[in-house]
C-alpha cells in the first residue's frame, strides 16, 4: 500500500523511542608468542578491519518491508566492509518522529528512510557531495533528475532518491474492448471525458456503471491544473495563484463530470484506506471503468482484468504533468564519519540498475533510474507485465510535489476546497477563492 497516496492524512505523532546506531567495531589486539626458539619469528598476518556496523531506519512492512531486508541482506553477502541492521519503523511518520528524538540525543541511525528539507538546512541531515564525489560509478544524469532534484537543498544533494511514485491510470480492458475505445488513443483530459461518457451506464438517471473514478483529494485535480499550465504559486512565490483560470476551470469540470454529468464519482471517508479500496473494487468489480491510483496499485491489481495508461494531457497544451513524488532516504550529520561512508556505499548500492529495477518489479513504485528499463530482469518482466513502464514513463516528464512554505497551510486549504468541489457539489470559483484568501494570508505572515 502507498503510504503517501493522502499525506495530509498522516498527521498522528508517535510515541518517541531512541534506537542507538551501532559503531564500528575495534580491530582484535595481536599478542606476539614469547619464548626462545631456534627457528626464526613467524610474523603474524596484519589484523583485518571489523566491517562498519551501521542501523538503516525505514517505515515500511508487510511486502515492501521484506522486499527492503531481502535486498539488505543481499548487500550484507556482496561485500566485508558494512553490515547494515534494519530497524523496522511502523511508517514514514513514525521514523521520522523517532528520528526526531534520535537527533536530540545525539544518538543517530546512519542512514534513514526519510527527508526533511528545513531539518537538512538547521543542518540535521549531512550534505552527501562529498561522499558522492568519491564514488566512481555514480553517474547522476542516469537518476530520474525530477526525483533526484527532490533531494537538493539550496544546490547541495542532501537525500538519495530510493523509488518513486506517481498517480496512473487504471482502466478495463473489456469495458474499453465493449465501446470501442482504444486506450492508447486518449491523450487529452477532454478524451477521457468522451470515453467516460461513452461507457457510463444510467438506469432510470441513476448511473449503474461509471465511465470513470477519481480518487478523492485535491491531488487528481492538482495534477490535472498541473497539466494545463496552471501553478500553486506567482515565479516570485509571493503570490498564491489557486484562483487562476486553470484551476477554476480544471476543477470545475471533475465537478461537472461527478455532479451534473455523473459519469464519474469518488468515494469518501471511511477509517484510513477505505476510500481507497472502494475505487479499486468499484474497478475491479465490474461497477466502473477506471480510475485513477497510485503506482504502488500494482500489486493490488489483476492485469489479466485491468491495464495501465499515463494521466493525460490538454487539447492544444501538451503531455500531462503530474506530479512524482521520490521517497528518499538521508544521512543524519550527528552520524560519525566511518558511519556516513559506510550509509553512502548501502544507499548507492539500493539505488543501483539492478536493484531498483528489482524494486520496482516486487512493489509497482517507480525505478530511480532510467537504466532500470535496459535490466534484463525489467525488460523479461514487463514483456509480459507492461504496466510496469507506465510509472516511469510518466515520471520522465512529471512536476515535483509542491513544497508548501507555510508548514501545510496552503496544502490543507486546497484540501477543503477540493471537498467542497467534490463532495458539496460548490462550484471551483467559489471554493478556490475562499482557498486562495486562506492561503495568502498564511503566506503572508512569513513576510
Amino acid at each position: 500500500m502507498n503510504v503517501l497516496k493522502r499525506l495530509s492524512a498522516v498527521s498522528m505523532i508517535a510515541g518517541f523511542t531512541v534506537l542507538t546506531a551501532c559503531g564500528g567495531n575495534s580491530a582484535p589486539d595481536v599478542t606476539e608468542a614469547g619464548g626462545a626458539s631456534s627457528a626464526p619469528a613467524v610474523e603474524a598476518p596484519p589484523a583485518q578491519s571489523a566491517p562498519v556496523t551501521i542501523e538503516f531506519w525505514y517505515g515500511l512492512g508487510g511486502k515492501l518491508g521484506e522486499n527492503m531486508e531481502s535486498l539488505i541482506q543481499k548487500f550484507n553477502a556482496s561485500q566485508q566492509e558494512v553490515i547494515v541492521k534494519g530497524i523496522v519503523q511502523a511508517d514514514y511518520t513514525e521514523t521520522e518522529q523517532k528520528l526526531q528524538a534520535a537527533i536530540a540525543t545525539g544518538q543517530v541511525p546512519a542512514a534513514v528512510l526519510s527527508s526533511n528539507v528545513d531539518w537538512a538546512r538547521k543542518g540535521y541531515f549531512a550534505s552527501m557531495d562529498e561522499l558522492i564525489a568519491q564514488l566512481p560509478d555514480f553517474n547522476k544524469e542516469d537518476f530520474v533528475q525530477t526525483f533526484l532534484s527532490q533531494g537538493q537543498v539550496d544546490g547541495k544533494q542532501y537525500f538519495l532518491p530510493m523509488y518513486g511514485t506517481t498517480q496512473i491510470m487504471y482502466y478495463r480492458k473489456d469495458a474499453f474492448e465493449k465501446s470501442g475505445i482504444d486506450a492508447s488513443q486518449i491523450k487529452t483530459w477532454e478524451d477521457l471525458a468522451a470515453a467516460a461518457e461513452k461507457m457510463t451506464v444510467k438506469d432510470g438517471g441513476k448511473t449503474t456503471f461509471f465511465g470513470w473514478e477519481p480518487m478523492w483529494g485535491s491531488g487528481n485535480m492538482i495534477d490535472a491544473v498541473l497539466g494545463k499550465g496552471g501553478s500553486i504559486l506567482s515565479a516570485d512565490g509571493t503570490t498564491v495563484t489557486i484562483d487562476s483560470p486553470e484551476w477554476t476551470g480544471t476543477w470545475d469540470l471533475f465537478r461537472k463530470w461527478i455532479h451534473e454529468d455523473k459519469t464519474m464519482r469518488i468515494h469518501s471517508g471511511g477509517q484510513g484506506w477505505e476510500y481507497w479500496y472502494k475505487t479499486i473494487d468499484d474497478v475491479m468489480k465490474g461497477q466502473a471503468a477506471g480510475y485513477i491510483g497510485s503506482s504502488g496499485d500494482q500489486g493490488d491489481l489483476d492485469f489479466s482484468i485491468v491495464s495501465a495508461m499515463e494521466q493525460p494531457g490538454w487539447a492544444g497544451v501538451g503531455e500531462g504533468k503530474p506530479v512524482a513524488q521520490a521517497i528518499m532516504a538521508g544521512i543524519p550529520a550527528k552520524a560519525g564519519d566511518a558511519e556516513k561512508q559506510a550509509a553512502i556505499k548501502w544507499l548507492t548500492y539500493f539505488t543501483n540498475s539492478e536493484n531498483t529495477a528489482f524494486w520496482s518489479i516486487n512493489t509497482g513504485y517507480i525505478s530511480v533510474r532510467q537504466s532500470a528499463l535496459e535490466d534484463p530482469a525489467f525488460i523479461s518482466f514487463s514483456e509480459t507485465n507492461p504496466q510496469i513502464k507506465i510509472p516511469l514513463m510518466q515520471a520522465a516528464h512529471a512536476s515535483a510535489p509542491f513544497q508548501d512554505p507555510t508548514g501545510g497551510k496552503i496544502n490543507d486549504a486546497l484540501t477543503i476546497a477540493a471537498d467542497k468541489v467534490q463532495i458539496e457539489n460548490i462550484p471551483a470559483a467559489e471554493a478556490l477563492k475562499e482557498a486562495q484568501q486562506t492561503a495568502q494570508a498564511a503566506l503572508d505572515k512569513l513576510k
